[in-house]
């Protein structure tokens, strides 16, 4: 939209708001550089949005608009803002988010009827962005959501504790070396992001003071160390570790007993405590990138558990009770250094998704072939030189890759896999397939790449394969 068109309509329409008493004004998108002069004559406005326009500046006749209870001015380009701003005490809420702010008016402790302020600025550059708040922000005592991420600051104000309504405050991407003890009490908090903060070291104890938390995001900060305080967070249902330098936990992890979804990827943890059965309600437990080189006997003793993810670690052998998990159905084992299956995974009748690639198995136990509700089956980069016999028992199975393994036949029965849709034999040693291949009802791809074939067998229905000799249907 042309400049001149965006003041044009924004005129027309401040014009009609004017005439009709309307109490609402919408003049986002407008490619606006300026507030139009006579905005502040709709003194009667409750609600605001200049949000999308490329304003850099506010003018402060702003400050008469005393009725407003809703102000957006997100997606602008603001680096200040008035001190008049602070007259407006009867916002409720207030969008400043992407925008360029360097700084904020002690004024803003004014709006004490705010319960919401977006402050995200997802600046693109580190050297920009807010750095510190005023002490008034802790004026702000109705506040029950505050979004500070995306500012680079390294300090948090005390007066940060005053905000005790607060039930959601998201910090992730910050520059913060330390929070403040203060942190405690914002005891209404259920949903807390310091995400990001990859100077932050060590959490305060008076964290775990936050004991209606049920979301706590602390992945990529670099934590070395959790505090036993956290603990007492027994109402947190998600939390997330990802991306820390963890090496052990503490054993109050136990006490997590509302906890449906744990994430520790990519830390350095070598064990777990044992404590971490007790979270029967966990549903989802993340440990990709650790390095574990054996998990405990007992650790696994989850009943609620539907998927494990302990991809990229250092094992060599499993569990016994990893076969004991009923109600697992998606287990990702795959980039590490399994030889075989010593344990069958039978007492898994749910498994529906098995990732085994990037290991060295030779062999599977025929038992795998239990597994009556596995979908997909992923054995690529081993060291199989015999097809698994006990994958042909598998009825439900819709996706096999055994790419990049040491294959040279394959069996001349495939009739049991009625569901396979995709098989992926890239990268082995074979000089022929079966006849047999042909008869699979639902197979819509092959891949043969990078083997030794001189022929393919006649189709019966359309089937795309993908090989050095053609690409078919």
């Amino acid at each position: 939209m042309g400049l001149g068109n965006g003041k044009e309509i924004a005129g027309d329409r401040i014009g009609r708001c004017l005439r009709e008493g309307s109490d609402s004004l919408d003049l986002s998108g407008l490619d606006l550089d300026e507030v139009p002069a006579s905005l502040g004559a709709l003194t009667h406005l409750t609600a605001l949005d200049l949000s999308h326009n490329r304003l850099a500046a506010l003018p402060e006749s702003l400050g008469n608009l005393l009725g407003l209870t809703i102000l957006n001015l997100s997606d602008n380009r603001l680096v200040a803002l008035p001190e008049s701003i602070g007259g407006l005490t009867a916002l409720t809420r207030l969008d400043l988010s992407r925008n360029q702010l360097t700084s904020l008016p002690e004024s803003l402790g004014n709006l004490t009827a705010l319960t919401w302020l977006d402050l995200n600025l997802q600046v693109d550059s580190q050297l920009t962005g807010l750095k510190t708040l005023p002490e008034s922000l802790g004026n702000l005592v109705a506040l029950t959501r505050l979004d500070l991420s995306y500012c680079f600051m390294a300090v948090l104000p005390e007066s940060l504790g005053n905000l005790t309504s607060l039930t959601h405050l998201d910090l992730h991407h910050n520059r913060f070396a330390a929070l403040p003890e203060s942190l405690g009490n914002l005891t209404s908090l259920t949903r807390l992001d310091l995400s990001g903060n990859d100077s932050l070291r060590v959490l305060p104890e008076s964290l775990g003071k936050l004991t209606t938390l049920t979301e706590l995001d602390l992945s990529g900060i670099q934590l070395t160390s959790l505090p036993e305080s956290l603990g007492n967070l027994t109402t947190v249902t998600r939390l997330n570790l990802r991306g820390n330098e963890l090496t052990t936990l503490p054993a109050s992890f136990g006490n997590l007993s509302a906890l449906t979804w744990l994430n520790l990827s990519y830390n350095r943890l070598t064990a777990l405590p044992e404590s971490l059965s007790s979270l029967t309600a966990l549903t989802e437990l993340h440990l990709m990138s650790n390095r574990f080189t054996v998990l405990p006997e007992g650790l696994l003793n989850l009943p609620a558990l539907a998927l494990l993810d302990l991809s990229g670690n250092r094992l060599t052998t499993l569990p016994e009770s990893l076969g004991d998990l009923p109600a697992l159905k998606i287990l990702d084992l795959s980039h590490n250094r399994l030889i075989n299956l010593s344990r069958p995974l039978s007492g898994c009748a749910n498994l529906e998704w098995l990732n085994l690639s990037n290991n060295r198995l030779t062999d599977l136990p025929e038992s795998l072939g239990t597994l009556s509700s596995l979908t997909l089956l992923h054995l690529s980069d081993n060291r199989f030189t015999v097809f698994p016999e006990g994958l042909l028992s598998l009825p439900a199975l819709v996706r096999l890759d055994l790419s990049d393994n040491k294959l040279t036949t394959l069996p001349t029965s495939w009739g049991n896999l009625t569901n396979l849709t995709m098989l992926d034999l890239r990268r082995n040693r074979l000089t022929a397939l079966p006849e047999s291949l042909a008869s699979l009802p639902e197979l819509d791809l092959l891949d043969v790449r990078g083997n030794r074939l001189t022929s393919l067998p006649r189709w019966r229905k359309p089937v795309e394969v993908l090989t050095d000799l053609r690409s078919s249907s």
